[in-house]
């Protein structure tokens, strides 16, 4: 077995044992989605490629098989890496003062209390609002299998023991995803009112303010920014796959334009 052969076996096994642990990191967690399962998959498949370069399982393969998996794998690449950068650049999203409305996305409610990354989220909405007290707040989320009160319902609770003042607070509890927080709150802005003239600002965790704003803007919301809170650095990685995953899918369906937010 060649020096070269042993390095790539290695590393293959390498990073399949880390996707695999940290499969288990994410589902011990409890999120209540089940994405772990694609780090076991990339797990199994970086097992399998450990197990062709050790056993020179490759050169069996026909060349243009080879060529055209090359070509592909480079074109998910390049497109991950593109997906990687435009989240990377709303990371630090403040949004201007004195908006109109912000309105803060939903995410998991463990019992009465917001999870961590709701958390995050709320806690940024109060800073804003206490600083900024003419913006209305719109807080978005409904109920999932695994809650027992709509999201928003939680959020709004946690927003006035806060102290932010319950009229400041419009709720929406019918959204179960992103693209359903955007367009059912914009249902609550104002009927007399054009949405591309009113001052939004997207209060979510900074790996999720490009998607957040990339699907407003679709929605009519031009005038939309960004309010980044921050989010647990051991999930991140996690939480970048995702919304790769999250923002090729939104793409496809057509509710939002990836290249639209440079």
């Amino acid at each position: 077995m060649s020096p070269i052969q042993i390095l790539f076996t290695a590393v293959f096994l390498l990073l399949a044992i880390l996707a695999i642990l940290y499969g288990v990191t994410v589902y011990l967690v409890n999120s209540g989605s089940s994405f772990y399962v694609v780090w076991f998959g990339m797990g199994v498949c970086f097992l399998i490629l450990a197990a062709m370069t050790l056993f020179r399982l490759f050169s069996k393969i026909p060349p243009a098989v080879r060529i055209i998996a090359i070509a592909i794998c480079a074109l998910g690449f390049l497109v991950f890496l593109y997906s990687q950068i435009r989240i990377l650049g709303h990371f630090h999203d403040e949004g201007p003062k004195n908006l109109d409305y912000i309105i803060v996305l939903g995410a998991q409610m463990r019992g009465n209390s917001p999870s961590v990354v709701l958390k995050y989220r709320l806690d940024t909405a109060a800073d804003y609002l206490k600083e900024n007290p003419s913006t209305v707040c719109i807080v978005s989320g409904g109920q999932g299998k695994n809650e027992i009160l709509p999201e928003a319902e939680g959020m709004k609770n946690y927003l006035v023991n806060a102290g932010i003042e319950p009229d400041r607070i419009l709720t929406e509890d019918a959204s179960k995803n992103t693209i359903e927080n955007i367009l059912f709150s914009k249902k609550l802005l104002p009927e007399n009112s054009e949405p591309s003239a009113l001052q939004i600002g997207i209060v979510t965790n900074n790996f999720h303010v490009y998607r957040g704003l990339a699907l407003a803007k679709k929605q009519g919301l031009t005038s939309t920014y960004g309010i980044a809170a921050p989010s647990t650095l051991t999930y991140l990685p996690n939480n970048m796959l995702r919304e790769f995953v999250g923002i090729t899918k939104d793409t496809l369906l057509r509710n939002m334009n990836c290249f639209s937010l440079f």
